[in-house]
Parts: C-alpha cells; sequence; structure tokens
C-alpha cells in the first residue's frame, strides 16, 4: 500500500502531456486500452438524443383548439373517424393525445391538418 501511495504520488507531479505518455506506455506494455467502452462512455443525454432520433412513432396531442374548434372538430371527425360528439369532446378536453402509435408521416400530416384549422398540435 505504502509504494502505491508513492506511485500516485508521482503520478500526480507529471504534466498533462507527461500522463498522455504514461498511459501510452502503460497501454503497450500490457496490452490494454485506457478508452472506455462505447456504453459506458454514453452519457443519458446522449443515449436519450438517440432514442429520439430513432423513435418510429408518435403521439399526436391537441394542446388547444384555438379559436376555430368547429374548424378543428371537423378536422378530427374527418381524419380520425369520430362521431361529432366524440370529436367535440376532444376538443374540449384539450390537451389531450387524439391519436397513439402513429408513423412519423401519418402524424405529421394530422399536426399540419390540425394547425390549418386553427389548433396548436404537438408531436411526442
Amino acid at each position: 500500500m505504502a509504494d502505491l501511495a508513492k506511485i500516485v504520488e508521482e503520478v500526480s507531479k507529471l504534466s498533462a502531456i507527461e500522463l498522455s505518455d504514461l498511459v501510452k506506455k502503460i497501454e503497450e506494455k500490457f496490452g490494454v486500452s485506457a478508452a472506455m467502452p462505447v456504453m459506458a462512455a454514453s452519457t443519458g443525454a446522449g443515449v436519450g438524443e438517440e432514442a429520439k432520433e430513432e423513435k418510429s412513432t408518435f403521439n399526436v396531442e391537441l394542446k388547444s383548439a384555438g379559436g376555430t374548434k368547429i374548424a378543428v372538430i371537423k378536422v378530427l371527425r374527418e381524419a380520425l373517424g369520430m362521431g361529432l360528439a366524440d370529436a367535440k369532446g376532444v376538443a374540449d378536453a384539450a390537451p389531450k393525445v387524439v391519436k397513439e402509435g402513429m408513423d412519423k408521416a401519418a402524424a405529421e400530416e394530422l399536426k399540419t391538418k390540425l394547425e390549418a384549422a386553427g389548433a396548436t398540435v404537438e408531436l411526442k
């Protein structure tokens, strides 16, 4: 243990360049690598970003029906095959997820139609 403390003390006195050289020599001597495995090196933010990029299904959430609620109700009825009462209930209940598990293209299309009718929409 005393020997390890001496080694640590000596290493702490090295410059960054000297530390880099030391690491290279240890890697060569023992046939190891100081590089962290890719999965261990990933941060939580990196993993989250990858998950967002690979996302294949989306939920369309109606944040607000806006000032033209009737137009939004018409789009909901037409796009989702809802009855008048159901579509009005969804528009009145905003913020509410109106459709889950859609592929990106269909979700974007529904979002565009709802926004054109005056609604505020978010894809999740």
